[in-house]
């Protein structure tokens, strides 16, 4: 296999099912009583967290000192939290378990649990991310590691259905535990399950390769390629996990961020994090990142590989600084009272040396032009300037509105949608701001004012909020309008954060005084970490995952890495996968070297799990013929169906969709763009990341059309079953298939 490790075997177990011996009802009472008292041990830790809970709401309300009322607040935050992986564990609380040849015995689960009844602390269930449960996951025949068998559990709610045996180290296993090896492979099985629209957690069934992923270390930017089935997206999600376990004190302040393809991609992972225990994750496509839009249209592919590029960063601060204007000749103010173009354009450019955001810097740029006009009005008035004159007289002119007026437009406060909208509707800016662009370029992003915004105007929005920055003179208004009581809670908060070393670095915005001062204003619900990141544009996360990786482009890499100043990325996907004109295709070192530069490390994952050998067939034969130097994972499951074909004579493919059986389990129906929704079918972009039992592909000569990549992604969604409807030839990679299993 090129060097590649060995598949896995995935070979089922001796059946057991009519246990003679008993073995099988035994180890099934022994292990239910033993989830039965996990359970009880829960139930004890949920209604402790609820009497916490309810103490708290009894002494809550404005009463007492800051500091009383800051220590209920942090107390009510980690009780929500805790009861909140409580209550996300229930399902599936234990699944494994460990029998080591010193006789020592593990179980693993989502949470740890411990028996604190006689004082003795002894450790009931091992939390799956903690180093004593990794031989569940790593331990083989070969390198056993002191395991001598290892016990899967199934459970439906909190009872036992079903064990699972593998047994690591033979020769060491007691003869009654010999005897007591049931089930089948647990990958094996789980893996032919159907699928209910919600992707499961994999924390059971883990594998090698993948955990070795899961346990990399935080810093730095981990880059996991892996072709279609191999387990990326779950595998990125459980570490994700992981992290938040193994340096909660950090992430947990933080939070994770986990960037998706799709709105449908982000329901379909929505249950994963929180069945692990893990709630401090905000879950975002790109067209999310910007608060207050919600961005899903995508731009027409000529606009998006425009938009995309990381020359678009230099544009828009282009069409910030035109805004930044000068008169055309003098601007007069009355008889004798006027600013030449010249001392505009001195105050400019010093406002502009100062290297501060547009709206920041404006206060310097007014400041400049008000101090020469009022050293020209006591000029004209006879006056001395001095001390008095030049504290009092700048203000007094600008409370003149004809003054105000005129000036404003000279370097107005600009807000992040005026720019971006009047930059793409706006010809004559966009060719001062965008000089480089050929008019076939510039006409591809222009469009009416108004319009409502893409994804790919999402980074251009971040781009040009970083540029203007707040205004800093609105802000000082609206605190002072709040009264003196909010600036004490300011100064308040501002010391809490200093004593309490909440201020490590100077990256770090993840908790600011005004932040703290409105927890203690919010007399409403307590708000997560997750909530309150995903209001905040300037958040900092502590880890951030960007899964199907490489549909981002150049300026959505630049929003995604200003919310993790310190570059700990979990970044997965697969370069053959790649549908956006603006993505990646040749390599990682090509999209990510220039913002992570030596920051980068790249696994692979190799083995595909979910798609059946049939099926695979069929998108290899794609991969190989139109991407030859990428080679596909390795499919291990064998099932009998193989893809059917069915033609479709005169193309109506409603018809013939409306004949179907449905089958078991959950259905796509993968459609060209300009089918798609007269069919209410999926269109490859929306399938990103999805899984189905079964998939109708339509028209894959249409879908080859858009992109061979399109069709690789469309034929490798199903887990069991997969059929083609054409009206034309099939594409000549796939001609093996046509009347070879027709339907």
């Amino acid at each position: 296999m090129n060097g590649l490790p060995a598949v896995p075997t995935l070979t089922p177990a001796p059946d057991r099912t009519a246990d003679p011996d008993g073995c099988l009802a035994e180890a099934l009472r022994t292990e239910q009583a033993h989830l039965a008292d996990l359970y009880a041990h829960l139930d004890a830790a949920r209604a402790r967290a609820l009497r916490t809970l309810a103490t708290l709401g009894r002494e809550a309300g404005p009463g007492g000192t800051h500091q009383a009322r800051l220590e209920r607040e942090l107390r009510a935050a980690e009780a929500v939290r805790h009861a909140a992986r409580l209550d996300a564990v229930e399902r599936g609380l234990c699944f494994g378990r460990l029998d080591h040849g010193d006789g020592t015995v593990r179980h693993i689960g989502r949470i740890g649990l411990v028996d604190d009844r006689d004082g003795a602390y002894e450790p009931l269930l091992i939390d799956w991310r903690a180093p004593a449960a990794r031989p569940f996951y790593t331990a083989t025949p070969v390198e056993p590691g002191g395991v001598v068998r290892r016990r899967h559990l199934r459970t439906r709610g909190r009872t036992l259905v079903g064990l699972d045996d593998e047994a690591l180290d033979l020769e060491r296993l007691a003869e009654h535990d010999r005897r007591t090896l049931v089930g089948e492979a647990a990958l094996l099985a789980a893996l032919g399950r159907e699928r209910t629209g919600r992707m499961r957690t994999a924390v059971a069934t883990l594998q090698t390769e993948q955990d070795r992923v899961i346990r990399a270390p935080l810093p730095g930017a981990l880059v996991v390629q892996g072709g279609p089935g191999t387990g990326k997206t779950v595998t990125a999600l459980h570490r994700a996990a992981y992290l938040l376990y193994t340096h909660r004190a950090l992430l947990e302040r933080r939070g994770v961020l986990v960037v998706g393809p799709n709105p449908a991609f982000l329901r379909y992972i929505d249950q994963v994090l929180p069945a692990l225990g893990e709630t401090e994750v905000v879950l975002r496509t790109v067209g999310e990142l910007f608060p207050g839009v919600r961005a899903t249209a995508p731009d027409a592919p000529a606009a998006a590989v425009v938009k995309g590029d990381a020359g678009m960063a230099e544009v828009v601060r282009r069409a910030v600084e035109a805004h930044q204007a000068l008169p055309a000749g003098e601007l007069r103010f009355g008889e004798h009272l006027g600013l030449s173009r010249r001392v505009c354009a001195g105050a400019r450019d010093a406002a502009r040396g100062l290297c501060l955001p547009h709206n920041r810097a404006r206060a310097f740029f007014l400041r400049a032009v008000l101090d020469a006009l009022a050293v020209e009005q006591a000029l004209a008035l006879g006056r001395p300037y001095d001390e008095e004159e030049a504290r009092y007289a700048p203000r007094e002119l600008w409370e003149q509105s004809a003054i105000r007026a005129r000036l404003d437009a000279l370097w107005p406060i600009l807000t992040p949608y005026q720019v971006v909208d009047r930059l793409l509707s706006d010809p004559a800016l966009l060719a001062v701001a965008a000089p480089g662009l050929t008019p076939a370029e510039r006409a591809a992003v222009l469009r009416p004012a108004g319009s409502p915004w893409t994804t790919g105007d999402i980074p251009l929005l971040d781009e040009a909020a970083e540029l203007l920055g707040e205004d800093p003179g609105s802000a000082r208004a609206r605190a002072r309008a709040a009264g003196r009581a909010l600036d004490e809670e300011l100064d308040y908060a501002e010391g809490v954060l200093t004593l309490a070393g909440l201020r490590d670095d100077a990256t770090d915005v993840t908790l600011n005084a005004d932040l703290l001062a409105e927890r203690f204003r919010d007399n409403g619900p307590d708000r997560t970490t997750a909530e309150r990141a995903a209001e905040d544009r300037e958040w900092a996360y502590g880890h951030v995952v960007v899964d199907e990786a490489q549909e981002l482009s150049a300026m959505d890499w630049r929003t995604v890495l200003r919310r993790v100043p310190t570059r700990s990325l979990t970044i997965v996907g697969d370069l053959a996968q790649t549908g956006s004109p603006a993505g990646s295709r040749s390599s990682w070192a090509e999209l990510l070297d220039r913002e992570l530069p030596g920051r980068r490390r790249e696994v692979r994952l190799t083995v595909n799990y979910r798609t059946p050998a049939a099926i695979m067939a069929p998108a290899a034969a794609v991969l190989r013929a139109h991407s030859p130097g990428q080679e596909p994972a390795e499919a291990v499951r064998e099932t009998a169906e193989r893809p059917h074909t069915v033609p479709v004579p005169g193309g109506d493919y409603a018809a013939v969709l409306a004949t179907l059986p449905a089958g078991p389990g959950t259905v796509g129906v993968i459609a060209p763009d300009d089918r798609a929704a007269a069919l209410g079918a999926l269109t490859v972009r929306d399938c990103k990341g999805l899984e189905f039992d079964a998939v109708v592909l339509v028209d894959p000569a249409g879908l080859l059309a858009q992109g061979w990549s399109d069709l690789y992604v469309a034929l490798t969604r199903a887990t069991a079953r997969l059929t083609l409807l054409h009206h034309t030839p099939l594409p000549t990679v796939l001609a093996a298939l046509e009347g070879a299993a027709t339907g």
